[in-house]
């Protein structure tokens, strides 16, 4: 799964997701995908559709999820957002 995403393009939908959401709990929702950040903001946080993306210092991240199909649908959902970013 390396290489996987792109880190200029999470932060990107990132953005897009505090520019454009509502606030929600302890972030933003935007399209079904809610973004969040710890408390020094060095690691950011996407979740949706079941599955938990957290990116972090050197560009890590690492996905949780229960089933491979959860992932598909969330990866999907952020390479749209991918393309309104661009």
């Amino acid at each position: 799964m390396k290489n996987e995403l792109d880190a200029k393009l999470l932060l990107k939908v990132f953005d897009l997701i505090y520019q454009k959401g509502e606030d929600f709990e302890d972030g933003k929702l935007y399209q079904g995908i809610t973004a969040f950040s710890d408390i020094d903001g060095y690691t950011i946080y996407l979740k949706g559709n079941g599955v938990l993306l957290r990116f972090g210092f050197h560009n890590t991240y690492h996905l949780d999820y229960e089933h491979s199909k959860l992932k598909d649908v969330f990866m999907s959902k952020l390479e749209s957002l991918v393309k309104e970013v661009d």
